[in-house]
């Protein structure tokens, strides 16, 4: 196995996944908590920006370095980022409903 398999492996399964979770955890409250300070809405608005940066340069195109069809590296963003990302939110939810 080479080097670049093993850290794109890495980035979609370890790295990228926390990342957007907890991502999605601090936006969800965000949100949620109505206290909106320019100091707090810049913090998600970069937070938001490095997502979505980690999710093409480091997930999508890496997956299209691999060789792999861009239909498939789309469904890998998806897997890999835009799901754990929901999770946060559906975790930060259901604190905030139960």
């Amino acid at each position: 196995m080479n080097f670049q398999r093993l850290f794109a492996g890495v980035l979609r399964w370890v790295v990228a996944p926390l990342v957007l979770w907890v991502s999605g955890l601090f936006t969800a409250s965000f949100v949620l908590g109505g206290q909106y300070s320019w100091p707090q809405t810049s913090r998600v608005l970069v937070l938001t920006a490095t997502v979505l940066i980690l999710a093409y340069e480091f997930v999508y195109k890496e997956q299209l370095s691999l060789k792999i069809p861009a239909s498939q590296a789309k469904t890998v963003v998806v897997y890999a980022c835009l799901l754990p990302y929901l999770a946060g939110w559906v975790a930060v939810l259901a604190q905030w409903f139960w």
